[in-house]
């Protein structure tokens, strides 16, 4: 089975993939995270696996929005939590207050914004496409003549390309976690786990009401259905104009959760189902 993920080798979705997977899964890198959706909605792969949430640095941004483009044509089927332990990389060994630059993933940068104010205090915050890409573009620069730059990243991708590990555990807190999440085609429920989360969409009607999404909330919390998060993004039409991403507790086929999105359906201009999966052990 082909699986996408957001590449080069040496990211962390790549270790995800590699985790959480199996040997009979063949590793696809694709340069974004919407590359690597799109790969599955064209059929291009089978599967996706891509971040969507950080314990410290909260939801991936990418992911969301390339979930909600379109009509669909993909879903979540599962989700994978893989622990997160950044590396300050560099091409060789040299003192932190040399370093000019740091570079890396926006999400990596983020997870370690005290390390990076407090150690590499005068270095600039350079983004890349993802951190194994940081790490690459550290590894490419000529050595002579050039002021050291640094990199955010995983041992993996340090070994990968030849570079040096300055600095382990440089996130802002231990026990990073990031949350990632299997994408396919639509092809029904899967079968195993005994715990369910289901993931929705919906966006505000254009002549919405103070209390229009308590009125909305309210639908899951009078039906007992627990709502485990609740996140905003622009839809890109306007100022003001929003929509919701919220995971709930339970299957679609639940009575309680089929009701209250079908109650839902009656306040909100639109509502997509994104998955119903077992949760992550």
């Amino acid at each position: 089975m082909r699986v996408g993920f957001l590449g080069p080798a040496g990211t962390y979705s790549e270790e995800a993939v590699l985790a959480g997977g199996g040997a009979d899964l063949e590793p696809v890198p694709l340069p974004t995270v919407h590359a690597a959706v799109a790969a599955v909605r064209e059929g291009r792969v089978e599967r996706a696996l891509v971040p969507i949430e950080n314990s410290l640095e909260g939801s991936v941004n990418a992911t969301l929005d390339a979930l909600a483009q379109g009509d669909g044509g993909v879903q979540i089927t599962g989700e994978l939590v893989h622990p997160i332990h950044h590396c300050l990389i560099a091409r060789a060994r040299v003192p932190l207050e040399r370093i000019a630059a740091v570079a890396s993933h926006p999400q990596a940068s983020g997870q370690c914004a005290t390390f990076i104010r407090t150690r590499l205090p005068a270095a600039a915050v350079v983004l890349a496409a993802s951190t194994a890409d940081a790490v690459r573009l550290v590894a490419e620069r000529e050595g002579a003549g050039v002021a050291p730059w640094a990199a955010i990243g995983s041992r993996g991708a340090a070994a990968l390309y030849g570079c040096e590990v300055l600095e382990e555990d440089v996130e802002d807190a231990p026990g990073s976690e990031t949350r990632f999440v299997w994408i396919a085609r639509p092809a029904g429920e899967p079968q195993a786990g005994s715990a369910w989360k289901t993931a929705l969409l919906f966006w505000e009607p254009d002549d919405d009401r103070p209390g229009w999404l308590v009125r909305c909330l309210a639908e899951f919390a009078d039906r007992g259905v627990n709502l485990t998060r609740i996140e905003s993004r622009p839809r890109r039409e306007g100022l003001g104009s929003y929509m919701f991403f919220v995971d709930l507790d339970g299957r679609v086929g639940v009575p309680a959760v089929a009701e209250a999105i079908e109650a839902l359906r009656t306040h909100a201009a639109a509502v997509r189902v994104l998955g119903s999966f077992p949760t992550a052990p």
